[in-house]
């Protein structure tokens, strides 16, 4: 009986440690959260970090800066192209096309500059993607994430940006892998 024991109390413990080594291979949440703050942050490094002008009017280009969205940090736009601010704005649940190219920060950070792009930008016969601006009731708009129909709020529909979008306010689906992207974005009112 006291050998049994003896053996049941040593395969008890192997399974603990067993659990416990396995644990300390997988990054925690926390830690992937620092990993995608310091991507971020080298990334954004490159650049001017601005609040969002008083009178929304905002310097346009390659070397402009990038506009800080929200409060805390989470998205961050570079102005390409203003679009038509007065006679071209987005409406409530009006149904907005975009294409664009995305490129993971984590693995930009972690391989030293690397860019690779995934998206429908450059690829015509992929068809353009869509939501329904300023309303989340539908997967279809939920889906692309609140950071993605920002700039609409300051610029026309056809504007083109880039976006840097952590992942609280990215893709609903990839939230919980947290990684952060550099967006290439255009929008239009009509399929492309």
């Amino acid at each position: 009986m006291r050998t049994l024991r003896s053996i049941s109390m040593l395969c008890m413990m192997a399974l603990v440690a067993a659990g416990f080594a396995s644990c300390s291979d997988n990054e925690s949440y926390s830690d992937m959260l620092n990993d995608e703050r310091h991507a971020c942050n080298a990334f954004l490094a490159n650049f001017e970090i601005e609040d969002v002008p008083a009178d929304t009017v905002f310097k346009v280009g390659s070397d402009a800066p990038y506009y800080k969205l929200d409060p805390d940090g989470n998205v961050y736009m570079q102005v390409l192209k203003t679009g038509d601010r007065v006679g071209n704005r987005a409406r409530k649940s009006q149904t907005i096309y975009f294409r664009y190219t995305r490129y993971n920060l984590n693995t930009w950070y972690t391989q030293g500059g690397l860019w690779v792009g995934s998206g429908n930008a450059d690829d015509m016969s992929q068809t353009a993607t869509a939501f329904l601006y300023d309303d989340y009731s539908l997967e279809t708009s939920s889906q692309w994430g609140y950071g993605m129909q920002m700039p609409l709020k300051y610029l026309g529909v056809d504007c083109e940006v880039n976006l840097v979008v952590k992942s609280q306010y990215g893709w609903t689906g990839e939230i919980s892998s947290v990684v952060p992207y550099m967006y290439h974005l255009r929008y239009f009112k009509s399929r492309i």
